[in-house]
């Protein structure tokens, strides 16, 4: 059995001014800079193609691939998903699986890093601006056997930073709208994605309903499935972690398990894991 520490209670004053510095420049540069100079297709694909690939990496990458391990991918798939995962600015593929893992084993008890039970600003970005947290490495031990995660995790900054940043801000210059793609492609971009994914924590803990654990905080939601790039049947995945589905119906809207179902029908990934119904019915009948 993993052991965990308590997290402290400490005041993060750098993620404290970065998520208020991009929050700012997010929500008054952004009609500002469209007021200004409009708004060109360019621009608007460079975001859209950014916001796409890095919530992709974060769902069927960092989350599903990594933290759970639901699916196989090749050597490219997951240099892409480690790549873009870094442009999220979510700490690292190994930081974030091995918080994941915790709160999956601690859900909304002390060790929880973003414990439900505490409120929806806890859980949402609270969690990360007051509170320090002490990881054990032991429950990443798989995905630390892997040269690319680790390389990752120890060049996080530069990383981040190359595909985040200078990457979008590349393509800026090369189209013609330098500050376009640092107000859209970068800031606004990241504060999104950054909230989408504290959503799960939050929205998907809080809103729902309870249909595989009626005490567990885990919640199915479709309108958190549309936030959160189909993370949203959150009762689903914390009663079946292991499956590379959230939504289990095919009519759930769940992107993140059609792209990797796509890239397996391409030889891409493999060893997709499902559920079986009967066990999904069984557990349903159980509450």
């Amino acid at each position: 059995m993993i052991e965990y520490t308590l997290p402290v209670r400490r005041l993060r004053v750098v993620k404290l001014l970065f998520f208020a510095l991009f929050l700012l420049i997010s929500v008054v540069g952004t009609p500002l800079y469209v007021l200004k100079y409009g708004v060109s297709l360019s621009e608007i694909l460079l975001f859209v193609f950014f916001v796409v690939t890095t919530e992709m990496a974060i769902t069927a990458g960092y989350h599903r691939h990594f933290a759970h391990a639901t699916y196989k991918a090749n050597s490219v798939v997951r240099f892409l998903l480690l790549f873009f995962g870094a442009a999220a600015f979510e700490q690292s593929a190994r930081k974030w699986a091995s918080q994941h893992r915790q709160h999956h084993q601690c859900t909304d008890q002390e060790e929880d890093p973003h414990s439900s039970a505490k409120g929806a600003f806890h859980s949402h970005v609270g969690w990360l601006i007051f509170y320090s947290h002490k990881l054990n490495m032991d429950n990443v031990k798989d995905i630390s056997k892997s040269r690319l995660v680790m390389h990752q995790h120890k060049y996080f900054g530069w990383w981040s930073i190359v595909s985040g940043v200078a990457l979008p801000m590349a393509i800026g210059f090369w189209i013609g709208h330098p500050l376009g793609a640092f107000i859209l492609a970068v800031c606004l971009r990241i504060t999104l994605v950054m909230n989408a994914a504290f959503l799960i924590n939050s929205f998907a803990h809080l809103v729902g309903k309870r249909t595989f654990d009626k005490e567990g905080s885990a919640r199915d939601s479709w309108m958190a499935a549309l936030l959160t790039n189909g993370e949203g049947y959150h009762s689903f995945h914390h009663k079946f972690p292991s499956d590379y589905r959230n939504g289990y119906r095919w009519y759930h809207w769940d992107p993140t398990k059609w792209f990797i179902y796509s890239l397996s029908c391409l030889g891409m990934t493999w060893g997709l894991r499902r559920t079986q119904p009967q066990h999904i019915l069984k557990a349903k009948q159980s509450y």
